[in-house]
């Protein structure tokens, strides 16, 4: 059985850290995003852009200061702003090299990224919203329904759709021979969110778990996970949030078919995360459940 690896803990905004052989994160202070590196013989794949061109010309000034290669591919692990809207810096700043979506994100994205950058132009809280808002939003360019592979030369990257969760179009990079997996939003670590999954507007709660059933399934007891914000983590890690995912699914089924209105859920029950979290959770849970499993009344 491979042993556990200590885990690396890179701070914002220091730059690129080596998480395992050839693959690299990034932290960055808006938003504790992540971005991964991927390198080859052929390049690098980097692991989503940021949340602004602004931001993601940061982004290419770490990567050309780490010095190991030009950027070949571009993977978006989901439709979110704050993984995509820096595609656009990527493509003029390399040659327009592919970028790598699901199918899902790739038909969102042109309709959820106009309509968060208009939140952005009224919300003053964070000056950067501003170039949020004036972001050039470029569409990925290569798309599947299930798994993709990326050639890089001397290895292979595996991108893998293991289902709905955080949005319907998530997918997880999955490096094999370094046992490194780039998960996205599919797991959370940042403390800005304490910890709690990003159950937002378009989160599937009810195929989360499964979806992270297949995600560790993909893990080996050494397998170092970079999650979309926040610091990398182990397989037990994963483990421990698909239990309490897992656990905010079957509360919402529990409650729904015993017949409690939904807006009474949140008080109705012991969660595992805060209850204001929940909100979005609970109200997209009862609405995809199956109706035959709903009891009235459940408004």
């Amino acid at each position: 059985m491979p042993a556990r690896r200590p885990l690396p803990r890179p701070v914002p905004e220091e730059g690129f850290v080596e998480v395992g052989d050839r693959c690299w994160m990034a932290r960055f202070d808006f938003l504790d995003v992540n971005v991964g590196l991927v390198g080859g013989e052929r390049g690098l794949l980097v692991v989503d852009t940021h949340a602004s061109e602004v931001e993601a010309r940061r982004v290419v000034e770490q990567v050309r200061r780490l010095g190991v290669g030009e950027v070949v591919g571009i993977v978006n692990t989901h439709e979110h702003f704050d993984h995509t809207f820096g595609n656009v810096v990527f493509l003029e700043e390399y040659g327009a090299p592919p970028v790598y979506a699901h199918e899902e994100a790739a038909a969102a994205l042109p309709v959820s990224g106009p309509a968060l950058q208009e939140q952005a132009r009224v919300d003053h809280d964070d000056p950067r919203n501003a170039d949020v808002a004036a972001a050039r939003i470029a569409l990925p360019t290569e798309t599947f329904s299930s798994a993709r592979v990326v050639d890089l030369g001397d290895r292979v990257v595996e991108l893998v759709h293991p289902g709905k969760g955080h949005t319907a179009g998530d997918l997880v990079v999955r490096v094999g021979d370094a046992d490194v997996l780039f998960a996205g939003d599919l797991v959370e670590e940042s403390a800005l969110r304490h910890g709690v999954p990003g159950y937002g507007s378009d989160c599937w709660p009810m195929e989360w778990p499964a979806s992270l059933d297949l995600v560790v399934g993909l893990l080996t007891p050494a397998s170092l996970v970079v999650p979309g914000h926040g610091l990398p983590v182990g397989r037990d890690f994963v483990e421990e949030q698909r239990a309490a995912v897992g656990v905010v699914a079957e509360t919402i089924r529990d409650l729904a078919t015993r017949g409690v209105p939904v807006a009474e859920a949140l008080a109705a029950a012991q969660w595992p995360y805060p209850a204001e979290e929940l909100a979005q959770a609970v109200a997209r849970g009862y609405a995809q459940l199956p109706r035959g499993t709903r009891q009235l009344p459940l408004i």
